[in-house]
């Protein structure tokens, strides 16, 4: 058998939480909600790349009278989103200066290397040199330590090459390590060109 117990609107709602207008006034959608709604979905899927403000414009050109915060409010609750933008491919700087658009054409064309930081349980940090051939994308060399140099750098490619031959182009980004001028001088001195990635370049 049920048992039910009398207790004050004001105290349970305290007890559980909800606000007391809650227990009177049942919340009501507006009559135009759906219909809204539908068109805030059609125009996103129009015009992938618009984001709620620029589709308020567009309900507005069409008749809509809506302010920008209610497009939000739906817009956030039918979980829209504008995807993300595809990074340019931007050309990569050549060591003589010039701007090329370089892409591997076979095995040994261009080679990638960069440096991947993380760290241990204990809080400490180590970086990883990860070396590349970016036609097979096979991993050619991975060098581990808590500090790694630009004599790191040397020692990893000079390894490589002794055991698969010179490339034609080594690609990096612009770090002190890629760019100091032993690296540069060494590459050169092998027979190899260096590609650097342009500032803000993926």
């Amino acid at each position: 058998m049920r048992q039910t117990f009398q207790v004050l609107e004001r105290f349970a709602c305290r007890v559980l939480g909800p606000h007391r207008s809650t227990q009177r006034k049942v919340p009501r959608g507006r009559p135009d909600e759906e219909a809204l709604t539908a068109d805030i979905i059609a125009l996103a899927r129009e015009h992938g790349r618009y984001g709620y403000r620029r589709i308020t414009a567009l309900l507005r050109e069409a008749g809509w009278t809506v302010n920008v915060k209610r497009v939000e409010r739906i817009w956030r609750r039918e979980g829209l989103k504008v995807p993300a933008k595809q990074p340019k491919k931007g050309g990569l700087w050549l060591d003589d200066g010039s701007c090329i658009r370089l892409r591997p054409e076979r095995p040994n064309h261009v080679w990638s290397y960069d440096f991947v930081e993380s760290r241990t349980h204990d809080g400490r940090k180590f970086r990883r040199l990860n070396l590349i051939d970016e036609f097979s994308r096979e991993c050619l060399a991975i060098r581990v330590n808590r500090k790694l140099q630009s004599t790191d750098v040397i020692d990893v490619l000079a390894d490589q090459f002794i055991l698969r031959g010179v490339p034609a182009h080594i690609r990096s980004d612009n770090g002190p390590e890629f760019i100091a001028t032993a690296v540069r001088d060494w590459i050169r001195a092998v027979g190899a060109k260096t590609a650097y990635i342009e500032p803000g370049s993926p």
